[in-house]
């Protein structure tokens, strides 16, 4: 399994509610398709560099994963379709040597 890391912006205006029932969401759609999620790490509000949709400022998450190649194409299937998140970025993480 490889190890992933997503960076997603949810829309500032969210309530807590909506925005811990949305970052359950991820981390649930990590574990039923086989992934396993290492760590749930969430920012709070902060500035936008630029704006993007009409929001000045966004709500970070950073999510880290360990899943199959199929696991991060789902999860980027399904943030590019949820409407709460404004932007979205999935990186692999390396491999430590050993």
């Amino acid at each position: 399994m490889r190890s992933y890391e997503v960076l997603f912006i949810l829309k500032p205006d969210l309530d807590p509610e909506q925005t811990s029932a949305i970052i359950e969401k991820f981390t649930k759609l990590v574990t039923q398709n086989g992934g396993e999620v290492l760590q749930v790490n969430p920012w709070g509000k902060k500035r936008l560099a630029y704006e993007i949709r009409k929001y000045r400022e966004g709500y970070y998450v950073l999510l880290q994963f360990k899943g199959r190649p199929e696991v991060a194409q789902e999860v980027e299937r399904v943030m590019k379709i949820t409407d709460e998140v404004i932007r979205h970025l999935m990186t692999r993480l390396e491999e430590k040597a050993s």
